[in-house]
């Protein structure tokens, strides 16, 4: 069977609308913030107790809520008071890792809820942060139900996995800034002294002007979850959503963002075109789902600076988490905090860090909280979400694609306004045991 032969009918944001349930309503722009709860006003907190619910109870939300934890002190007391998965067993066992490391921090009482509509209740329970950390294609609408409650909000990257989905974002980001709301995203090199020194030394011209930049995220791969017999097919997406693009929006945006966040970071913003490649070596089973399991692609910033980019999950392969940039003075590995002349003698190191970043962005978070102060990180998340979903654009249909193109593309992978349990209907369904794969050249109207 060919991805001609398995490919769906493509989702744009009007079919989207005509599924759409009642409660909600959704814009091609945005969605409209009328039907949800009604917002409470953001308090400064002084030596208040900041209450925190989790949304996603996976293993990235467990670290996230324990790094939250990890911040109280009898100056920032921190508590977490609700928890909600749509799985049972992951919420339990968040509960009871998290109680195991914060003891008389974790309070949830009858605040644990469950289901795929369980972050509507934990919204509306008596939290005053969120940290939102569900599957990334959930992302768009729990980030919009919380701010449109009043939450302050920490999310996970990426914050989308399609186009109308970063819009929806980059909307909620600023009403939360008219609300006075804190938005932390889990970029966390932006919070990593060694980074912030190293970008700040080459934008002062350490090593002169950038003529090229590369980043890397090249790696074995994540797990694999085998399916139950008892499970529909949207549980079984849901528990194995890193291999669903709807869900997960390809290893590309799951973890290669960091590193194309970097180079957006020291670029000053998002590039102006990209091309690539990209295919499925070795993911090629039944448990694989649908992304690719490499990618490459050649970035052009508006400047006219390149960046090349590679990711990928083949095991046995030079393996590198890295990014770099080269000038007319020198060159430096950024990642490594290392500047070094033309003659490739290093001349320059960055501070060590005094606190890993996913630690230290939750110290300052709740820091700045305390002051009165509101970060709000939404606008640089979702403009790096869109750049790496601009990449598997470009290898999924290998053409050269311009950014405004991609950032206003129709295209919708899911609707995740209308799932409320897991007998809804599955955004993507397999055929002969297997999954829709794009295939380059042939199927650009499905993906742009």
């Amino acid at each position: 069977m060919t991805s001609q032969d398995q490919k769906p009918a493509p989702k744009t944001e009007d079919s989207r609308r005509e599924f759409m349930k009642a409660s909600s309503t959704v814009l091609a722009g945005g969605a409209m913030l009328g039907s949800l709860p009604i917002a409470r006003a953001a308090h400064s907190f002084g030596s208040d107790e900041i209450k925190v619910g989790l949304v996603g109870c996976g293993g990235r939300g467990t670290g996230a809520a324990t790094q939250a934890l990890d911040t109280n002190s009898p100056e920032n007391r921190v508590k977490l008071t609700a928890v909600a998965d749509p799985f049972e067993f992951r919420a339990k066992q968040a509960i009871k890792s998290i109680g195991s490391k914060h003891t008389d921090k974790v309070d949830v009482a009858d605040r644990t809820f469950v289901g795929v509509d369980a972050f509507k209740r934990l919204i509306e329970s008596d939290v005053d942060l969120v940290i939102l950390t569900s599957p990334p294609g959930f992302r768009p609408l729990h980030f919009e139900t919380a701010v449109k409650a009043g939450k302050h909000v920490f999310m996970e990257k990426p914050v989308a996995t399609d186009a109308p989905g970063v819009r929806r974002v980059l909307a909620a980001t600023e009403e939360a800034k008219k609300k006075n709301l804190a938005v932390a995203v889990g970029l966390q090199r932006h919070h990593e002294p060694s980074y912030k020194a190293t970008i700040a030394k080459l934008k002062d011209g350490a090593i002169g002007d950038i003529i090229l930049t590369r980043a890397y995220w090249n790696g074995d791969g994540v797990w694999t979850r085998e399916r139950k017999p008892e499970q529909s097919e949207l549980e079984y997406q849901m528990n194995n959503w890193y291999y669903f693009n709807w869900l997960s929006g390809d290893h590309i945006c799951e973890q290669h963002i960091h590193n194309l966040d970097v180079i957006n970071w020291l670029m000053d913003g998002p590039p102006a075109e990209a091309q690539g490649q990209g295919g499925r070596q070795v993911r090629t089973g039944a448990d694989s789902g649908q992304i690719f399991d490499h990618h490459f692609v050649e970035y052009t910033y508006k400047n006219g600076v390149k960046l090349l980019s590679q990711c990928r999950h083949i095991p046995g392969c030079w393996s590198s988490v890295s990014e770099y940039a080269h000038g007319t003075n020198g060159w430096c590995d950024i990642g490594g905090g290392k500047i070094y002349d033309k003659s490739n003698k290093q001349v320059w190191s960055a501070p060590g860090n005094t606190r890993d970043g996913w630690a230290q962005e939750h110290f300052d978070l709740f820091e700045m909280i305390r002051k009165g102060e509101r970060p709000n990180e939404g606008e640089y998340g979702a403009l790096s979400t869109m750049t790496s979903i601009m990449g598997r654009m470009a290898t999924y249909t290998g053409k050269v694609l311009k950014w405004e193109d991609c950032l206003n593309s129709k295209v919708s992978l899911a609707n995740t306004d209308a799932m409320d349990s897991f007998e809804d209907e599955a955004p993507l369904q397999p055929e002969d045991g297997k999954y829709w794969v794009p295939t380059p050249g042939l199927d650009t109207e499905l993906v742009v």
